[in-house]
């Protein structure tokens, strides 16, 4: 029960950090052209979990020995702007064709596909702005940058993995071609976040090398977990609609390796993940109880 606590502690408290940021960080609705500002606001607002964030600033918290680095907040929004983007795109109808994202109608279905790509392009250019006014030395902010960027692009990255993805609908998923696509198109991300945070913080290449590690496995066991809830739970209760993979053809895992075994997988990698960790000793139960969670959400 306290290991549970602790975790609703944190993302609680990861939650307010960010939208706070967020808030701060984002142009009013009224701002002209509000239009635009409304559409990323729906989006950005609508009742995200904050994990990138989070694990961003339980990174940087872990590598910090305790303490959040002043600032880290604004890392943490500027990658949940860069999350929400790829949201935005993935949604739209020439892509994943979706109707519903966190709950709520899509950004596309609100205010039209041409206002909806225009706001998943501002949001990934205010991340970026935001990136490069962050409160840490030039160098880590450099270094940030490239991450992220490397982290979204075609090469082994969000947008190459969301090309898989859609080339991989209609055909026979492999473990090899499964594997890939999640590493690419939700694992990275999920891994620069880790990895940033640590960079903020003023880690060491022995620190990036282990994070990047433990986001490799963390990352793949999130992604795991998500398609097994895409086919055992409802709409409701996931905030998207459920079984669209299954629906679309999509190669996940649980169509090559069935369910059971799947959730076994995620339990192992994140096992893994942990023993990463070892050298941080309590510094990295924060971050572990946020992977924990990762692997035993339900929705």
């Amino acid at each position: 029960m306290q290991a549970e606590v602790h975790v609703k502690e944190i993302l609680h408290s990861g939650v307010e950090l960010t939208d706070r940021a967020l808030e701060r960080l984002l142009p009013r609705e009224d701002e002209v052209p509000s239009s635009i500002h409304k559409a990323m606001r729906h989006s950005v607002f609508a009742g995200g979990k904050r994990l990138r964030p989070i694990l961003a600033m339980e990174s940087a918290r872990m590598i910090a020995r305790g303490e959040l680095p002043p600032g880290v907040e604004n890392l943490g929004a500027a990658i949940e702007m860069v999350h929400t983007y790829s949201l935005i795109h993935d949604d739209l109808p020439a892509l994943d064709n979706d109707d519903l994202r966190r709950g709520k109608p899509t950004c596309h279905v609100v205010f039209g596909e041409a206002v909806a790509i225009l706001a998943g392009d501002a949001l990934q250019t205010l991340a970026y702005q935001t990136l490069a006014g962050l409160r840490c030395p030039a160098e880590a902010m450099v270094e940030i940058v490239r991450l992220i960027a490397e982290a979204t692009g075609t090469m082994e990255g969000m947008i190459g993995g969301q090309v898989l993805d859609l080339e991989g609908e209609h055909t026979s998923p492999t473990a090899e071609s499964v594997d890939a696509i999640h590493r690419a198109k939700t694992g990275a991300l999920i891994r620069v976040s880790l990895v940033s945070g640590g960079v903020y913080a003023g880690g060491d290449a022995e620190d990036v090398r282990r994070l990047t590690e433990f986001g490799r496995k963390a990352g793949l066991a999130f992604q795991i977990v998500d398609d097994v809830l895409d086919v055992t739970q409802d709409s409701e209760h996931l905030g998207k609609t459920a079984g669209k993979d299954l629906t679309s053809d999509k190669a996940t895992w649980p169509a090559v390796f069935g369910i059971e075994a799947s959730r076994k997988h995620a339990e192992k990698l994140i096992a893994e993940a942990f023993a990463v960790l070892g050298p941080y000793g309590d510094a990295a139960e924060g971050l572990k109880a946020v992977a924990r969670y990762l692997v035993e959400r339900t929705h």
